[in-house]
C-alpha cells in the first residue's frame, strides 16, 4: 500500500508559496463564513481548498510552476509598492523613451538634462 502511494505521488509539483497561501485563504475564509455569510463564503472557501489540492497533485510541472511564478511577481510588486510612493515625495521617476528603464530624478532641481545609465539616452526633464 506505501508502495502505490509512493508511486502516486512521484512527479507531483508540491506545495509552493502560491499554494500556502492559497490554503491559508480558504482557512480564513471558513471561519469567517462560521459567522458571517455562510451561503456566500463557505463555498468559495472550498473551492479555493479544491485548487490548492488541485496544484498540490498536479503532474503538469511546467504549467504549476509558470503560475507560481507570475504569482511571486505580483507579489513582489506588491512589497515594492510602499518604498516607491515614500520616494515619490523626493524624487520624481521617469522612463527612459529608448530602453524604458526608470529613472529617479531628485525634485525642486528645475528643467535638467537626464542622461540614461543603461543606454546612454539624454533627455529633458522638469524635476
Amino acid at each position: 500500500m506505501a508502495e502505490k502511494l509512493r508511486r502516486w505521488l512521484y512527479g507531483r509539483y508540491g506545495a509552493d508559496r502560491l499554494t500556502k497561501h492559497l490554503m491559508i485563504l480558504a482557512i480564513v475564509l471558513l471561519i469567517v463564513s462560521l459567522f458571517w455569510g455562510r451561503r456566500v463564503l463557505y463555498p468559495i472557501s472550498i473551492a479555493v481548498m479544491v485548487y490548492a489540492y488541485f496544484r498540490t497533485f498536479s503532474k503538469n510541472i511546467p504549467r504549476r510552476y509558470s503560475e507560481g511564478m507570475a504569482y511571486e511577481r505580483f507579489i513582489g510588486r506588491i512589497k515594492k509598492l510602499p518604498r516607491e510612493m515614500s520616494m515619490r515625495r523626493t524624487h520624481h521617476i521617469y522612463r527612459c523613451p529608448g530602453c524604458r528603464q526608470k529613472i529617479r530624478i531628485p525634485r525642486g532641481k528645475g528643467r535638467i538634462e537626464v542622461t540614461c545609465p543603461k543606454c546612454r539616452t539624454s533627455f529633458i526633464k522638469k524635476s
